[in-house]
């Protein structure tokens, strides 16, 4: 693993493109630029690429936006928060490009190309079938004053080109090690389409070096864009375009998913959206996305942001693509939970405690009871939309019942050991201690341990065969309105349901 190095004053961009939801290959990018920076004490600049307007969306914008706030990744430069080289949105920035691209073009560092897309991939699949790279083979680069003119007056539109140095181009590589990458394989490349606007290739580098980025922490899928841009990087310091020097490159693993392919937006689970829905905690998913490719410590998987800040480091990020998984992921954010302050887990269920979640009518929902019964919804969460159906009982008139908890637990016998409980736990003194014994002497006069006979009671009270501790559920939900639901049980077994 490459060690790396980190001159002071570390500048670091985030540039995601707004297209439709943040997926979690991305949040981790934010991540590990954000860890990077903070570590250093250096800057994070977020950046938003949006030039390509059939693809860009102001909704994928502000969701963007969002979901950085939602993660707790706050930036130094950038969107609703200025600096000295903004804007910081490519679509405002045209102008910049279109001055760079001409004085590359001045300078010679890049040619008007005059080639078809027919004749491209023509001599493209001539040279597959040759054996040769059939990458750009340089057809305009050196054209006349008098062939330029030529094409010109048949009416063709050209794109312009950059030049591609003839030499291998090696860089360090923060995450990879020393890579080499030869001319046959790095050709000439678009920076600026033929009606005028400018290519990623060009924007990107550009505002790379605008911006003094000193380190790009980026997807092992641009490995490949590296040597085009280290070469516009040098052009660009020639002509006096920043501040001439080429940022340092660290291309974090790929994240595979199911089938050891490589996570693509098209999967449900790589949406950041799923995860906020679902209740999981920002510091609970940073967590496991830290672990896609970097580790604490090897006997060591959960950790805070603070703790991650003070260790990371982009040379012990492992270049072996990472594996998501959602379990585990599940599990590091139920650990994450479990260690929150109570109030803490109280205030954060809240969305989940409303409608459209709550299915019960908003006046009856009793904060006292919830917050007595908190403490032990959070030992059991594994994110917090599961909130709702753990506690839905508490503000039902009557529980919803789950159609296979009642076959499960109502079976031969269940009628008459509730009749046993129902008329142990009406005398019984109303606490947890006390409503224990009352199953347990009940399902002894049956012949039942108290797992087997709590769960016609557990069935008849809350609807389902899982949930809270019954016992102090029932302790919470009360007397009269337990007896009752017990009664209710009871009616439904003598009719035959």
């Amino acid at each position: 693993m490459a060690s790396a190095s980190t001159p002071a004053p570390v500048r670091v961009r985030f540039c995601p493109s707004p297209t439709g939801n943040p997926h979690v290959g991305l949040v981790r990018t934010a991540l590990f630029n954000w860890a990077f920076a903070r570590h250093h004490g250096g800057t994070l600049v977020f950046r938003i690429e949006d030039t390509d307007a059939a693809r860009n969306s102001e909704e994928s914008y502000r969701q963007l936006l969002d979901s950085m706030r939602w993660l707790g990744l706050d930036w130094d430069e950038g969107p609703e928060v200025g600096g000295p080289h903004g804007p910081y949105r490519q679509s405002e920035r045209m102008d910049v490009y279109a001055d760079v691209a001409a004085r590359l073009e001045e300078a010679g560092h890049a040619y008007r190309c005059y080639c078809t897309t027919e004749e491209l991939d023509a001599r493209r699949e001539a040279a597959r079938a040759a054996g040769r790279p059939s990458g750009y083979d340089g057809q305009c680069r050196d054209l006349t004053a008098e062939q330029r003119a030529a094409y010109e007056a048949e009416g063709r539109a050209a794109i312009v080109r950059f030049r591609m140095p003839d030499e291998a181009i090696t860089f360090t590589d923060l995450v990879r090690g020393e890579l080499t990458f030869t001319p046959e394989n790095v050709p000439d490349y678009g920076i600026v389409r033929a009606n005028g606007a400018p290519l990623y290739t060009l924007v990107n580098p550009v505002d790379d070096a605008l911006m003094e980025i000193t380190h790009v922490l980026r997807g092992e899928d641009l490995l490949s864009s590296t040597p085009r841009q280290i070469a516009l990087y040098r052009a660009l310091a020639e002509i006096g375009v920043g501040a001439g020097t080429v940022p340092e490159f660290g291309h974090l693993p790929y994240v595979m998913g199911e089938g050891n392919k490589k996570l693509s937006k098209r999967d449900p689970q790589s949406s950041l959206n799923l995860y906020r829905e679902r209740g999981f905690l920002p510091a609970g998913l940073l967590n496991y996305l830290s672990l896609l490719g970097w580790s604490l410590a090897e006997d060591r998987d959960i950790f805070t942001l603070d703790e991650m800040v003070e260790a990371f480091e982009i040379g012990a990020v492992n270049a072996n693509p990472a594996r998501f998984d959602l379990k585990k992921c599940e599990a590091i954010n139920a650990t994450h939970l479990r260690e929150m302050p109570v109030a803490d887990f109280v205030a954060a269920c809240e969305p989940w405690l409303r409608e459209p979640y709550a299915t019960w009518r908003p006046e009856a929902f009793d904060r006292a009871a919830f917050e007595e019964l908190a403490p032990l919804a959070q030992t059991r969460l594994t994110v917090l939309s599961e909130i709702t159906q753990n506690v839905d009982f508490l503000f039902l008139d009557e529980p919803v019942l789950d159609e296979a908890s009642w076959n499960k637990a109502m079976k031969p016998g269940a009628e008459d050991l509730l009749r046993t409980a129902r008329a142990k736990l009406a005398e019984a003194d109303w606490n947890a201690d006390a409503l224990k014994g009352a199953v347990l002497t009940a399902g002894e006069e049956h012949g039942l341990k108290l797992g087997k006979a709590q769960a016609p009671v557990r069935v008849a009270v809350t609807g389902r065969t899982v949930g809270l501790p019954l016992f102090e559920s029932l302790e919470v939900l009360g007397r009269e309105r337990t007896l009752a639901r017990v009664d209710a049980a009871l009616k439904k077994l003598e009719q035959g349901a």
